[in-house]
């Protein structure tokens, strides 16, 4: 605790007098006389955001009489205290900075400044062109951009490759995605949720090229426009903007030695309409992984109940997935716009696995008894979404209102065999041995969401803000698990096993409604907000034991964030907010899972929302050569969904089947009492020389976890990204990445460390239309073991999985015609991002 107090000691310690600073700095300002105007990118005719004015006397250059930034759209308006004659100075990162003379008078109190155009910063000396560079990161009061379009990879890598270089995202050596630390993120595109990405990132964006993205937000502290949900945050990947008229279409592929990928992106812009559509396939094979589990009785060695179990196996697995997405735009004229889109991902998975058990007394080590195992199965996942959103602007600048109308569904089946060979079995042990009969399980489950939304924002004269909306969301998932069975090492005919088998239907309605209140003076920035949800719930068993219920519960969630630009490259950020978390239906769905006798599983229709709060302080340092940004949060949940696996005799639970009253590990989900994280992370980005760039992504914590009854767990954590890019005669681009990470502590269990690296080569030709990319990972390494354990009253299990890393492959992309317009998109739009799955949250 003392680490938590600390924490909050020092963001008190460095807020407070800020807070004092601009109350201060507000109360001397005299709003007299005004200048304003609008600074724009002098090539994309859009406002430039963060543009610094600095207003001198035209006497005396060296006297400020006036500081200031421009606002998202590029505007301004700065306040003097008295008439004169006066110069303003604009600057921005990379661009050329502009000098314009002006005067107030009380006659003509007002100075209105034409559009001031800002051009990139390029000089040219005979044969040599110097281009000074921008900053690739920036930072907002609730967000730090990675500007992909500013980075030379973006040319031959995918969009999975370029977050490893994103601020607060690190990718491990199996391309498994956190953000802040956290798997439970939500991604958008264009500020709207993609649940398809979502659901399955890592397959979906390393198919996609980052050739057609203009940057990645990092939304760590989400308003209240956005779903109460999200430990780690938002990953909100923006296309390319408007521009000139035409197409684009880019291909590109793939191969190596574990996966086969292609995809496709277009965009065709005509007059008001725009269309765009990305398409990509991939086959992965798994490969072969061996694996090694032991569970072991570490209670009373007499117990006649208790045995310690030995498990040895290989198996294989393979899938083919494809993903699809169609996004429209309509100008109706200068103040309507109306966006559509389409998307779909499909999946299918086959696995194949061969095991040997082997369980044995405690006292002697004699076998009690063994078997082999072999299991085969089928899955196919399909999701599919659209949306369709109008957008109505006003005259006064800022003021827009919003509808969407958002529909999403998608099935999911399994079709799993699992047979069993007996090979022996002691008297006492053989009846329990029986229950191991062959079972074919056929499941499916269908989720359908109808979601209505409208949003209104407002300027409120010069320095506020407000923000209002409404949602409301009709949500109806189900999930069929049915069970065949026949006698072990027979070749008869499966029968259906009613009991045991559950249909299972869950109905979930939200009403929710946000107010928002947003604040700038000057260098100071602030937001408040909050949000109101009230959910109906029912539940209806249509097969399978369980009683009918429906309920309903309330939820406010508060937001408030804080910023101080400290000057151009300097800034201080702040930030409180609350998240929840709705069960989904897998953690939720009562269906024992009992294949496997000796370890049972099952979901917990009890559960309710956990309540997530967090806390984070960030300095920020942007500048074209060097950048750095470092976090300090903090976050605590009293009622966190987690997995909890106990050992308990079979006869306690309820629905087993011929219960023997012997050991079995369960696990369910739990409502768990406290979970307290502490962490720090860092992003710098070094241009260290001309052609030599160092990217470093590092994170660490200390977390907590307490059940309040039995479970206590902490520890530490780390992860570390570091990567070296080497610009090369004739623009040959080098890669060297390296990513680490140390043992991983949650409630009951704990993963051992691990290790990535990976050799890059890139080269792109013909005026980069065509681009190659050569890469290699874990070379070196003929074999890699992921170690696990999980502890728990009266046993501990270990588990050793071990697997070929290392992976050469080639990627090639080809680019023809000249568009840089992307689909525009409303800035407002529907995010339904309320539901936790069994898999997410967490570290």
């Amino acid at each position: 605790m003392t680490c938590f107090k600390g924490q909050f000691l020092l963001t008190a310690t460095v807020v407070t007098p800020l807070l004092f600073a601009a109350t201060e700095t507000t109360a001397q300002t005299a709003k007299r006389f005004v200048v304003k105007g609008v600074v724009a990118d002098a090539a994309t005719k859009e406002g430039e955001q963060y543009a610094t004015m600095k207003i001198t006397l035209q006497t005396d250059s060296t006297s400020t009489a006036a500081l200031a930034v421009s606002e998202a759209d590029g505007t301004f308006s700065m306040t003097l205290k008295k008439a004169g004659s006066y110069r303003l100075f604009v600057n921005a990162m990379g661009k050329q900075p502009i000098v314009r003379n002006f005067v107030v008078s009380d006659s003509k109190p007002v100075a209105a400044l034409d559009t001031l155009y800002i051009k990139e910063v390029s000089h040219v000396l005979g044969a040599v062109e110097i281009v000074a560079q921008k900053p690739l990161v920036k930072a907002d009061i609730d967000k730090i951009t990675y500007d992909i379009e500013e980075d030379p990879d973006s040319k031959t890598n995918n969009i999975l490759e370029m977050l490893r270089k994103v601020p607060m995202v690190t990718v491990d050596g199996d391309s498994n995605i956190k953000v802040n630390g956290s798997s439970g993120f939500k991604v958008y595109v264009n500020g709207r949720p993609n649940s398809m990405m979502s659901k399955n990132p890592k397959e979906v964006l390393k198919s996609m090229p980052a050739s057609s993205i203009k940057k990645i937000e990092v939304i760590t502290n989400p308003g209240p426009k956005y779903d109460a949900e999200g430990v780690g945050g938002i990953l909100n990947i923006v296309t390319v903007g408007k521009g000139i008229e035409g197409y684009t279409v880019t291909t590109n592929g793939g191969v190596s030695n574990a996966d086969v990928d292609a995809g496709m992106y277009a965009t065709v812009k005509q007059g008001k309409l725009t269309v765009s559509g990305t398409y990509s396939y991939n086959y992965y094979d798994g490969r072969n992984m061996h694996n090694n589990y032991s569970r072991l009785f570490t209670g009373d060695p007499a117990t006649p109940s208790a045995s310690n179990r030995y498990q040895t196996g290989d198996s294989r697995s393979y899938n083919h997935s494809h993903s699809g997405n169609f996004e429209a735009s309509y100008d109706v004229d200068s103040l309507r716009l109306v966006t559509a889109s389409f998307g779909i991902w499909t999946n299918r998975s086959h696995s194949h696995s061969l095991s040997r058990t082997n369980a044995t007394a405690l006292l002697s080590g004699a076998t009690l008894y063994s078997y082999a195992n072999n299991g085969r199965g089928v899955s196919d996942n399909t999701y599919l979404y659209g949306n369709i959103d109008y957008q109505r602007l006003f005259k006064q600048k800022g003021r827009m209102l919003t509808f969407s109308y958002k529909i999403s569904g998608g099935t999911n089946g399994g079709d799993n065999y699992s047979s069993y060979d007996v090979a022996e079995a002691t008297d006492e042990w053989l009846p329990f041995v029986k229950r191991l009969s062959d079972e074919h399980t056929e499941s499916s489950g269908r989720s359908m969401e109808h979601t209505l939304q409208v949003d209104y924002t407002t300027p409120i004269g010069k320095a506020h803000n407000v923000e209002v909306g409404a949602k409301y969301i009709l949500r109806d998932n189900r999930s069929d698990d049915d069970r065949y069975v026949r006698p072990n090492g027979t070749d008869g005919e499966y029968t259906f096993d009613e009991q045991y088998s559950s249909h299972y239907r869950h109905e979930n309605d939200i009403l929710a409604a946000y107010l928002g209140y947003g604040l700038r003076l000057g260098n100071l920035s602030g937001r408040l907000g909050a949000r109101y949800e009230h959910t109906f719930q029912k539940i209806k068993y249509e097969l399978g034991e369980g009683e009918n219920f429906s309920t309903g519960f309330d939820d406010v969630v508060p937001s408030a964030s804080l910023g101080y630009r400290i000057n151009d490259e300097n800034n201080l950020r702040f930030g409180y907010n609350m998240r929840i978390y709705r069960p989904g239906i897998w953690s939720l769905n009562p269906y024992l899972n009992q294949t496997n006798p000796e370890a049972l599983q099952q979901g917990n229709p009890n559960l309710v929302s956990e309540k997530n709060h967090n806390v984070q302080l960030t300095y920020s340092y942007f500048a074209a050569k060097f950048s750095v940004s470092c976090t300090m949060r903090y976050s605590f949940t009293n009622n966190n969904i987690s997995s909890v696996t106990s050992l308990v005799e079979d006869n306690t639970i309820e629905s087993v089947k011929n219960p023997m009253g012997k050991l079995v590990s369960y696990t369910t989900y739990r409502n768990i009492g406290r979970t307290q994280t502490a962490s720090l992370s860092s992003y710098v980005n070094w241009n260290i020389f001309k052609n030599t760039r160092l990217t470093m992504n590092l994170w660490g914590d200390y977390s907590d976890y307490n059940d309040r009854q039995q479970l206590h767990n902490y520890g530490y954590y780390g992860s570390a990204y570091v990567g070296v890019q080497q610009t090369l005669p004739k623009n040959w681009r080098v890669n060297l990445g390296f990513y680490g990470c140390t043992s991983n502590p949650n409630l009951q269990s704990k993963t051992e460390g691990m290790y990535n690296y990976s050799l890059n080569v890139q080269k792109s030709f013909l005026k980069d239309r065509l681009n190659f990319n050569l890469y290699a990972s874990n070379f070196l390494d003929a074999k890699r073991h992921y170690k696990s354990t999980v502890t728990g009253a009266n046993f501990i299990t270990r588990s050793d999985s071990s697997y070929n890393p290392w992976r050469v492959g080639i990627n090639v992309s080809w680019r023809i015609g000249e568009l840089s317009s992307g689909v525009k998109k409303v800035a407002r739009s529907i995010s339904n991002d309320d539901v936790k799955s069994a898999e997410s949250g967490g570290k």
